[in-house]
């Protein structure tokens, strides 16, 4: 049987992009095509959307949803994934969507306030459940009927909602059973991002009070869009197996662990895949020199160089650079690299930064850069051009987190050759084998990890790594060689897909 599948998101690589869940969206919809799964992806038509250069073209296609009191109105427009015929249909809705400006500092999801914190807009509630109705409401106006609709994330939770509450029940005759027959899949990109509201919000996205209910949408006291889409999915997903068992344990699990271990049944781990065209150091097109596994050592010496260059790094061709393409959140292990980073500086590596969040992390690093010029590179924001530069000419890829669902910088890192030390975690634990002494000499080595989520793990993790790295090149080289024959591809995953979308059609 043909598959028609409708991927929904509130980002995607190539138009709007905050983190991994807009690579996935960008490149899974076109992986499950290569396996004949014809795919459609929904998303906002943000103002970085119509900066993207991306070719779009206006559709005479619009709607009208109830938000509140008022009827709201929202025009489809058209355009693909990058490098691929995927159709991509962009809600079209200025109120709501045209607001990110990097200028005022507002963002798809987030503004920052007068005292430089980021906060959520207020009205996020509102333009969720808007987008959430949108995609339902898109079905309708293509006349495209996927047997799946996958969701991505909070922001879509409510869709899965509005199909069985409203669309599956209340549309009209000559279209409900076309509603009837869709079967939903969730994503869970990262548990902690739950879209949690005000338990007022209810009347307002159109749906009554008989669903807030702890069995249904109530979240102590307040409106979950995370958990509506946990209860309402017919199948749920997350980027990772080990991150599948860690949300079920009151640690890891953000409160709906009771949720999750509840439909642990329809729950599964599936680790992301990577875009081979765009993460090819063969190929890539950002770096100063191409390489594969067989011309690694010329090709990443001359990427060192310029990535050195390119900070105002002392061009010192034996000395360990460290890299970091990250979001600067406690999360993603700040505490730990402000803990023992400024002691290996002083013992010579480098370290080059790309990345925004959190002003205590941008102040700490800022001031790391000022204390040793020469060794520290920081820039502040969100460079694509710069990321595969730090990917290709770092020695190791630093990524500490304290949790990480999936992760898709290790796996960027294994491609290049660039060995990542990881917290034992989530997708991190799934794709990064230690080296150790066993490992090594099996040929499984692909990089170094740490338990616990310790300082003197980490250190002990990074000094590892840092000897193998100056005392014993001829086993750096046999685990770099290791990392980049890994397959972490979207074909890997897209097969796993499949068959979940197949038994999702069986149930």
């Amino acid at each position: 049987m043909r598959l028609k599948c409708l991927h929904a998101a509130s980002e995607v690589a190539g138009f709007a992009k905050t983190g991994g869940l807009a690579d996935v969206v960008g490149s899974l919809p076109i992986a499950l095509k290569s396996r004949g799964i014809e795919s459609i992806v929904v998303m906002p038509l943000y103002r970085a959307c119509r900066n993207s250069k991306r070719p779009m073209e206006p559709l005479d296609l619009r709607f009208r949803v109830p938000i509140g009191e008022r009827m709201v109105e929202g025009r489809l427009w058209r355009s693909t994934l990058p490098d691929s015929d995927v159709p991509v249909y962009l809600i079209e809705q200025p109120e709501f969507f045209d607001r990110d400006d990097p200028a005022t500092q507002q963002s798809l999801y987030q503004l920052t306030n007068a005292a430089g914190d980021k906060v959520d807009y207020p009205d996020n509630s509102a333009r969720f459940g808007f987008f959430s109705r949108a995609i339902l409401e898109t079905m309708r106006l293509l006349g495209y009927w996927p047997e799946i609709l996958h969701l991505h994330d909070w922001q879509t939770g409510l869709a899965a909602v509005f199909l069985r509450e409203i669309y599956q029940k209340h549309a009209k005759p000559d279209l409900r059973g076309n509603y009837a027959a869709i079967r939903t899949v969730l994503t869970i990109h990262n548990l902690d991002y739950q879209g949690t509201f005000s338990h007022l919000d209810l009347p307002m996205l159109g749906l009554p009070w008989r669903l807030f209910t702890m069995d249904l949408l109530e979240f102590h006291g307040q409106l979950n869009f995370l958990k509506a889409g946990l209860v309402y999915a017919n199948l749920l997903t997350t980027v990772s197996p080990t991150y599948a068992k860690e949300i079920q344990t009151t640690l890891r699990g953000a409160g709906l662990h009771g949720v999750l271990m509840q439909r642990s049944n329809k729950l599964f781990g599936i680790v992301n895949g990577i875009d081979e065209q765009v993460w090819n150091p063969a190929t890539d097109p950002h770096l100063a020199a191409s390489f594969d596994s067989t011309t690694l050592d010329v090709g990443k010496a001359r990427c060192k160089a310029a990535l050195q260059q390119h900070f105002a790094l002392d061009v010192q061709p034996r000395t360990p650079l460290l890299g970091i393409v990250s979001r600067l959140a406690y999360q993603k292990g700040f505490e730990r690299i402000n803990e023992v980073l400024p002691d290996f500086v002083r013992q010579g590596v480098q370290l080059a930064v790309l990345g925004d969040g959190e002003k205590k992390y941008r102040d700490l690093l800022t001031e790391l850069r000022a204390a040793f010029p020469g060794q520290v590179g920081l820039m502040l924001g969100y460079s694509e051009p710069l990321a595969h530069q730090i990917e290709a000419g770092s020695d190791v890829f630093l990524m500490p987190s304290l949790y990480e669902p999936c992760g898709l910088n290790q796996l960027y890192s294994l491609r290049y050759g660039t060995l990542p030390v990881v917290h034992r975690t989530g997708g991190l634990a799934d794709t990064v084998a230690d080296a150790t002494p066993e490992n090594v000499a099996a040929g499984r080595a692909t990089g170094f990890s740490f338990t616990p989520h310790t300082r003197e793990a980490f250190a002990d993790a990074l000094q590892r790594c840092v000897a193998i790295y100056r005392n014993h090149p001829t086993t750096w080289w046999k685990i770099q060689q290791t990392a980049m024959a890994q397959d972490w591809s979207w074909r890997r995953s897209a097969s796993e897909y499949e068959r979940l979308y197949r038994r999702a059609l069986a149930e």
